[in-house]
């Protein structure tokens, strides 16, 4: 993590790129903190131009629909209130005011959550409330319903229940920085009463990588996989040598921190990461824990690719993004030897290569400080990936036994659905407009607030796309936003689709269903559009290959009534 006099250097840089405009409004001074976010999110690759509004000025900011911030046209604004202000407001209330001071203080925040999306299209960055414990009442605050750290818990319960029903507001953990720091490492008194400035330098840095690694999640770029060693990062000792009774796992020796490092990967494969092996071993003998010792936690079905043979780690890691098909900076590569960790980094720098500590013990705290898996959207489809990537492997394996691809994709027995966008689906959709960048046309990424508009709005022609074959569901795959420009004319605004099922015939399902929905609704002209990224040039020519006419450079057209189905082995389901 970079310090803070590095991330003052790094706001100094010129990026290239669109820029992104991030407006930061707080109750306390916030010049450093904002100079702490535009250095982040410069050292990320992001142009970010970063609005300052001044001190204690959020009411002023919000009220005002012709205020600086709104004219400003931020894509994000952090919104930090500090706990050390509100202490001060607390303490002025006399105590029946006392006693429901979070209730008030949940319905200003939300307050100001609706002008933000009143007056314009930003998201919003949320940090929660730090504790101040002020020790009026020692430990029985927990049970006066006046005191200020009963009133901030209380506080930091209700902005999470509220956060859950605003499609356009991301949690900032304020408070689990200042616990891993700890109160004086975090907390500069000198600072705050000569400047008004709430945190630590230290503490601004870490609070800066945060908000960049959210910002970076909203955009797009996120990690999906992780790609593990064996021996002596997921049990200690080598198997090989060691046997099965020998390695430690569970409570012998130090296997106690092994298994929580376990649990903790269990629990990203339950939220959608995607858990690989890539060992130096013999396969069988690679296997024989999973397999076999019963205190392991993690079992051959929770990962979707296992590699183990003598070839070199770089090649073979090569090999597993391969066939997972997402990009190589979207993984995550865990070795405990130093060797193989440089010599990965120095063959496939776009990989993230986490420098373990030394001790074992420290994996687990290590890697969870890195924040290396942040996300900006969750779906129940996501605990079903690690399935889908292992069907997807058994297609793989079975496309080999054919010598045509039509008979290939035939015996696949594919059924697709087209339907226009349902509230069930809405986070879903959101999710893969910001996750999907390889088959994207246009790359425009949308909350999960903007869907939910999108399908209510007549003026929009909406379609999700699901697939499914005999190996399995591949669950909800693509999704197509046309706008309607006039009576007969629309623009695909949006057509993205997972490369989990390219090349089966779904591109032109896709197609053929958008053009029949958009000739059903009168329209006759659909004009299109391709923005190219570093990510997408695999479907440049998708248009042209469908029929599209090319128009302009990067633009194309389609008369509605000359299009001709395309051919594809996907029934339609009943």
């Amino acid at each position: 993590m970079l310090s803070f006099s590095e991330l003052k250097k790094t706001s100094k840089k010129n990026v290239e790129g669109k820029e992104y405009k991030v407006a930061v409004l707080s109750n306390v001074a916030s010049q450093l903190f904002s100079l702490g976010i535009k250095g982040a999110l410069k050292a990320e690759g992001i142009n970010a131009s970063v609005f300052d509004a001044d001190y204690n000025q959020i009411d002023a900011q919000l009220l005002d629909k012709s205020s600086e911030t709104f004219a400003f046209a931020p894509e994000l604004i952090v919104l930090y209130i500090s706990t050390d202000k509100i202490y001060e407001e607390f303490l002025d209330l006399d105590s029946s005011l006392r006693s429901i001071f979070a209730e008030n203080m949940i319905k200003k925040i939300e307050s100001y959550w609706d002008m933000i999306a009143r007056n314009c299209s930003a998201k919003v960055i949320q940090p929660n409330f730090t504790e101040i414990d002020d020790r009026a009442f020692g430990n029985y605050s927990s049970k006066v319903d006046d005191a200020f750290i009963y009133q901030i818990r209380k506080l930091n319960f209700l902005l999470e229940e509220a956060m859950l029903e605003r499609k356009n507001v991301y949690p900032l953990d304020l408070l689990s920085i200042q616990i891993r720091m700890g109160i004086d490492q975090f907390y500069d008194s000198v600072l705050y009463y000569s400047s008004k400035m709430a945190v630590s330098l230290d503490a601004i840095a870490c609070i800066s990588k945060n908000v960049a690694d959210i910002t970076k999640s909203l955009r797009g770029s996120f990690k999906k996989g992780v790609i593990l060693d064996l021996d002596n990062t997921l049990w200690g000792g080598v198997i090989g040598d060691d046997g099965l009774g020998g390695i430690e796992i569970g409570e012998l020796g130090s296997g106690h921190a092994f298994s929580d490092f376990q649990r903790w990967l269990k629990q990203l494969k339950d939220r959608g990461i995607l858990l690989c092996v890539c060992s130096k071993n013999n396969e069988d003998t690679a296997k024989e824990p999973f397999e076999q010792h019963e205190e392991m936690v993690l079992r051959l079905d929770d990962f979707s690719m296992f590699v183990a043979n003598w070839e070199d780690k770089a090649s073979n890691i090569r090999y597993i993004q391969k066939n997972l098909n997402i990009g190589m900076d979207s993984l995550v590569f865990i070795d405990d030897n130093p060797f193989e960790r440089n010599l990965v980094r120095e063959m496939i720098p776009e990989i993230t290569v986490p420098e373990l500590p030394e001790d074992p013990a420290s994996y687990l705290s290590f890697l969870q400080g890195e924040n290396l898996f942040e996300t900006a959207s969750y779906s129940n489809d996501d605990k079903d990936r690690t399935k889908q990537y292992q069907a997807e492997i058994k297609r793989k394996n079975l496309e080999q036994e054919f010598v045509s691809i039509d008979d290939y994709l035939n015996n696949l027995e594919m059924i697709g659905e087209a339907k226009a966008f349902e509230q069930v689906r809405f986070a879903r959709i959101a999710q893969l407009t910001q996750r999907s960048n390889q088959f994207n046309l246009r790359t425009i990424r949308y909350t999960e607030a903007d869907i939910e508009r999108i399908a209510s709005d007549n003026s929009y022609i909406t379609l999700y796309y699901t697939l499914k074959d005999k190996f399995g569901d591949h669950g909800l795959v693509s999704v197509v936003i046309i706008k309607k420009t006039s009576k007969d004319e629309a623009f695909v605004d949006t057509w993205l689709m997972s490369c989990r099922v390219l090349k089966r015939g779904m591109e032109e399902f896709i197609v053929n269903k958008f053009v029949e929905a958009a000739k059903n609704d009168g329209i006759k002209i659909l004009t299109s559009e391709y923005i190219k990224t570093q990510k997408n040039s695999m479907v440049k020519d998708i248009y042209k290959t469908m029929g599209f006419s090319e128009i302009s450079d990067g633009k194309y057209s389609l008369n509605v009534n000359d299009y001709k189905n395309k051919t594809t082995y996907i029934k339609e389901a009943d």
